[in-house]
C-alpha cells in the first residue's frame, strides 16, 4: 500500500505500511506522537504519546507514563482520510518512517505553510 499526501501543489505517494506522525503543541510546546498503520479499512491509529500535558492535550484516563511519555491506544475505527492543518505557531508536522523523520514540506518538495494537507491510502490503478 501507499500513503498519498495531497496538498494544493499536488499529490505525493509514499510506499509504506506504517508511520509516526509527530508535532509540537503550539501552546504547551511539548511533543506529541501518533503511530498509524495503513490497512484495507483505512488509516488506523495504533498508539498515541505525549511528552507532557497542557490545554487541549490532556491524555485520557487509560494513558500510562512510560519513559517520560504518556502512552495509550486510542479506540477508534480506521479513517479513510486524515486532514492536517498547521497554525505555523509551533513548527511543522513531521512524518517518521524507518528511523527517519522529515517535515511534510520536505516530503512533498515545497513549503506547505498554513495550508491544509490530506493523508489517505492511495487508490490502486
Amino acid at each position: 500500500m501507499s500513503l498519498c499526501l495531497a496538498t494544493a501543489g499536488g499529490v505525493k505517494a509514499l510506499t509504506l505500511s506504517a508511520f509516526t506522525l509527530v508535532w509540537t503543541h503550539s501552546i504547551a510546546k511539548v511533543e506529541w506522537q501518533e503511530d498509524w498503520r495503513l490497512t484495507p479499512a483505512g488509516l488506523e491509529l495504533v498508539q498515541a504519546r505525549v511528552k507532557g500535558t497542557g490545554p487541549g492535550m490532556e491524555p485520557p484516563a487509560e494513558a500510562r507514563l512510560v519513559d517520560g511519555w504518556f502512552q495509550w491506544r486510542p479506540q477508534r475505527a480506521p479513517m479513510p482520510e486524515l486532514v492536517l492543518g498547521n497554525s505555523g505557531a509551533a513548527g511543522e508536522w513531521r512524518l517518521c518512517h524507518d528511523g527517519t523523520c522529515r517535515t511534510l514540506s520536505e516530503i512533498v518538495g515545497h513549503p506547505i505553510g498554513a495550508n491544509v494537507m490530506a493523508m489517505s491510502i492511495c487508490k490502486e490503478p
